[in-house]
Formats: structure tokens, C-alpha cells, sequence
């Protein structure tokens, strides 16, 4: 039993949370799980996080990856099928295509292929204007009073 969640009355009371909720929703989907080509998602420092996917087989002419707004997309194809005749096929050799989605000012800084494994590097970088910052306490002056004269003036003239 599947339970639809309604986000339109938190529409009413918040202001640029678009994102968060179209998340949520998005999560609340049902979708096939194709749990191929398996993938760790791993943290290596404070803002630091690494992908490492198992793509034996692919060539780095065959897999590409691409970031997008707040998504990062991971493909693999080979280029054409192989006229040999298998007896037993058990190294999976079809094509995939493997979303993440990211947070804000996340970015990927670099990606590699060893030993059968793509590793791609992602690092949240926050932009100065968004880190804490520490606010000086004046001591014995008085901010100025804020005020609207000239919007005052222009009601008084209506």
C-alpha cells in the first residue's frame, strides 16, 4: 500500500524549499531497483565524499560521467555487441546509466578508472557569502534608527 504525502499546506508557511520537497517526492517514488553495476558511496573527510562503482570490462572511452545542476549521472556502453558465441555469460556487459543527486555546492573534483573501479571524487564547497562569519558587538554606540521618509512623504502627497 503505497501512501501519497501532501506538501502543498508547508507551501504556505516556507520560502525556497522547492528542492527538499521535490527530493522528498521524488524518494516517495516507486521505481525498479537495478541494484547494477553495485556502488559505494563513502565520506573521506568533513566535505569530501567518493563514488566508487564496479564497472569491470569498461574502458574510459565507454563510461561517461556528467554533473548537472544538483545531479550527477554516470554512464557505460559498449559500443557494439561482440559476435562470440558464449557458453556462459556471467561478466554483465550492458549498458547503465546510474543517477545521484547532490546537494547544493557539492562539485566533482576529479574521476578515475583502476582495476575495474571508477572512483569519483565530489567535494561540497560552500561559497563565502553562505559560511558563518562572526558579527563585531559596537560598544557604546547606537545603530542609526532605521526609517522610510521618503515613503512617508509620498503617502502624505497622495
Amino acid at each position: 500500500m503505497r501512501t501519497t504525502l501532501d506538501f502543498s499546506p508547508l507551501f504556505r508557511s516556507s520560502v525556497g524549499f522547492d528542492r527538499i520537497f521535490n527530493l522528498l517526492e521524488s524518494a516517495g517514488r516507486v521505481e525498479p531497483i537495478d541494484a547494477w553495476p553495485p556502488y559505494d558511496i563513502t565520506k573521506t573527510g568533513d566535505d569530501d565524499y567518493r563514488i566508487t562503482m564496479a564497472v569491470a570490462g569498461f574502458t574510459e572511452d565507454e563510461l561517461t560521467v556528467t554533473q548537472e545542476p544538483n545531479l550527477l549521472v554516470v554512464r557505460g556502453a559498449k559500443p557494439g555487441e561482440d559476435q562470440a558465441q558464449y557458453l556462459y555469460r556471467g561478466i554483465a556487459a550492458r549498458q547503465f546509466q546510474r543517477r545521484f543527486e547532490l546537494a547544493d555546492h557539492v562539485r566533482v573534483v576529479g574521476a578515475g578508472l583502476a582495476n575495474g573501479l571508477l572512483t569519483i571524487d565530489l567535494k561540497r564547497e560552500l561559497p563565502e557569502e553562505m559560511r558563518p562569519r562572526r558579527i563585531e558587538i559596537a560598544r557604546g554606540t547606537a545603530l542609526p534608527k532605521a526609517g522610510t521618509p521618503q515613503l512617508e512623504a509620498k503617502v502624505k502627497a497622495a
